[in-house]
């Protein structure tokens, strides 16, 4: 299955229109943001779990990366509320569940075998955000080819100053703009190299999620 595939092209999914379609697993529903493969392939999705829904416990060979959105997300007796961002290195393996419910951001199978460990962060936390040039961030993970953060944009902030090799960005609260459009808490851009000024935070400021590079 291939859904927005093609990286060279800007890809778009808005909150207000997802489209929630079953997994394998009873209980647990996804919208589909980008994917590559089959059930095991390079994906992209928000995941939704009904109240009591599970996976068995099972591998990822290429690796995990949620970020909780919504509700508690568990693995085993480890559970995570809203605003845990969890990286799963290659070869990892869990058993994810959710007593409650919950909404999480989920990447698969595009991590690099080598140099990965467990990150858990806690992004409620004050101490896990810092400034950097007028702005706030929460740094998530970083190597030689991506930059995962948190940012906070204050009201019409723009989001890029210069030109960008690539990104992807989740709307986390407030709202972003993009061509004319107000895009709200959920929604989800994928933007290749170019340059792109007219992104930026909506009248009351925004937090998103924000992978740079490819």
């Amino acid at each position: 299955m291939l859904v927005n595939a093609d990286f060279m092209r800007r890809a778009i999914v808005d909150a207000a229109r997802y489209r929630w379609v079953a997994s394998p697993q009873p209980g647990v529903e996804r919208v589909m943001l980008e994917r590559l493969a089959g059930e095991h392939g390079r994906a992209t999705s928000i995941v939704r779990y009904a109240p009591g829904a599970f996976y068995p416990a099972h591998g990822h060979p290429g690796g995990e990366e949620i970020l909780v959105l919504s509700g508690v997300f568990s693995e085993g007796e480890q559970h995570y509320p809203e605003g845990w961002y969890l990286r799963n290195p290659p070869g990892s393996s869990h058993a994810p569940a959710s007593a409650g419910g919950a909404i999480i951001f989920v990447k698969l199978a595009r991590m690099s075998p080598a140099g990965q460990g467990q990150v858990r962060i806690d992004t409620r936390q004050a101490s896990a955000w810092r400034r950097e040039q007028g702005r706030e961030i929460c740094p998530l993970f970083c190597d030689a080819a991506e930059q995962f953060s948190l940012q906070r944009l204050a009201s019409h902030e723009v989001l890029f100053d210069g030109a960008i090799a690539a990104a992807e960005v989740l709307v986390i609260s407030g709202s972003l703009g993009c061509e004319g459009e107000l895009h709200f808490r959920g929604s989800w851009l994928r933007l290749p190299e170019g340059e792109y000024p007219g992104i930026a935070a909506g009248a009351h400021g925004a937090t998103v999620y924000l992978r740079a590079g490819k």
